[in-house]
C-alpha cells in the first residue's frame, strides 16, 4: 500500500455521496505497501480503506473484491467491500478504478512466536477450504509467467553471482509439476503486516491484491517464509513446526504436497526477490512509495536451496 495518486479532500467527499456510509470526517495516505495508492477513510458512519488500482486491468478486479465478499460471509476475517448505491463494489476516481473496504481492527505483529505461527496456520488453512465454493477463477498474477518475464526485466541489474542463481532456480522451477497439488484460490501475500491482531486473536487479514488461482502450498511457503524466519532469513523450527501442525490439522498435506514443499519455499522466495528487485530497479514515481530491500529473498532463496523441515506426515 502506497500513495502514487493522490486524492483530494474535496474530491473524495463529492465521490463518497455514491455511497450510504455518511459524510467524509478524515482521510489520510497509507505509506506501507507498493502496488496501489491507500487510504484510511473515516466517515460520520465507520471506518474504511480505500484503495486507487494503478497498475492492474479494470476487467481483473472483480475477482478479488467478490473472493473477499465471499470469504467474508464465510466467517473469515476479511475486509467486506462496500457497495455503491447501485450495488457496484468497483468505481472510478482519479481517473483509476476505485474501492473501499471495512477498514479491520487490530494491529500488525512484527515480531511473531510460535502462538501467532499457530492461529496463522489454522487461519490459512480455513481460507483455503472456503475459497473452495468460490466460482470465480484468475490465474496467480505472480504465478511462473510472471516470474520468467520479470526474471528477464531484471536480469541486467544483477550481479553475476545472482545471475547464475536466478538463471538456474528458473531453470529448476520450469521443471516442477504443479498438476498434482491440491489449488484453488490463494492470497499469496500473508506477510506479517498483511494480519491484524487484537487480543491475541487474528483480528484481520488484509491486501488480497495479489489473489489468485494456485497451488494451496505455494501460499503456505510464503507464509512460513515470512512468518517462520529469523532476521538473517534462518527458518525457525518452532514457528515452522507450529504453523504447518496447525494448517495441517485443518486441511491435511497430501504426498504429492510433501514431496513439492522443497521446490515450493523456493518458488516463494523467487517470487518475492524478483517483484522486490522490480520494484528497486525499475520504480515508479509517486507521492509515498515504499520500495523495499530485494537482498532480504535473494539470501532467503538461498537459504531454501539447501535443507529445509519437512511437512507434517514427510519422511524426514
Amino acid at each position: 500500500m502506497s500513495v502514487f495518486t493522490p486524492v483530494p479532500q474535496p474530491v473524495l467527499a463529492d465521490w463518497l455521496r455514491r455511497y450510504a456510509i455518511g459524510r467524509l470526517v478524515e482521510l489520510k495516505g497509507i505509506s506501507a505497501g507498493v502496488q496501489n495508492s491507500n487510504f484510511f477513510v473515516t466517515t460520520t458512519l465507520g471506518r474504511y480503506v480505500l484503495t486507487l488500482f494503478e497498475d492492474m486491468p479494470r476487467a481483473e478486479l472483480p475477482y478479488y473484491l467478490h473472493l473477499m465478499a465471499h470469504l467474508a460471509r464465510h466467517g473469515l476475517p476479511v475486509p467486506a467491500p462496500i457497495a455503491d448505491r447501485d450495488n457496484e463494489y468497483l468505481g472510478t476516481l482519479q481517473e483509476r478504478p476505485a474501492a473501499l473496504v471495512r477498514r479491520l481492527a487490530g494491529a500488525s505483529e512484527m515480531a511473531p512466536g510460535v502462538e501467532h505461527c499457530t492461529h496463522v496456520g489454522a487461519m490459512l488453512a480455513g481460507l483455503h477450504l472456503a475459497g473452495q465454493s468460490y466460482g470465480r477463477r484468475q490465474d496467480n498474477p505472480r504465478g511462473p509467467a510472471w516470474r520468467a518475464a520479470t526474471g528477464a526485466e531484471v536480469r541486467d541489474f544483477l550481479a553475476v553471482d545472482e545471475r547464475a542463481m536466478l538463471d538456474d532456480e528458473l531453470a529448476f522451477q520450469a521443471a516442477v509439476d504443479l498438476e498434482a497439488l491440491p489449488a484453488g484460490p490463494i492470497h499469496a501475500d500473508l506477510f506479517r503486516d498483511n494480519v491484524l491482531w487484537e487480543d491475541g486473536r487474528i483480528g484481520g487479514v488484509i491486501d488480497f491484491y495479489f489473489a489468485g488461482h494456485d497451488a494451496w502450498l505455494f501460499d503456505v511457503a510464503v507464509t512460513v517464509n515470512d512468518w517462520c524466519s529469523h532476521d538473517d532469513g534462518r527458518l525457525d523450527a518452532a514457528r515452522v513446526a507450529a504453523l504447518l501442525a496447525a494448517y495441517h490439522a485443518e486441511r491435511p498435506f497430501t504426498a504429492a504436497e510433501q514431496a513439492a514443499w522443497p521446490a515450493m519455499l523456493r518458488a516463494a522466495a523467487l517470487r518475492f526477490w524478483l517483484s522486490r528487485a522490480a520494484d528497486f530497479h525499475l520504480p515508479r514515481a509517486g507521492e509515498m512509495v515504499l520500495v523495499k530491500n530485494p537482498d532480504e529473498y535473494r539470501d532467503i532463496l538461498r537459504l531454501r536451496r539447501g535443507a529445509v523441515p519437512p511437512l507434517p506426515g514427510a519422511p524426514a
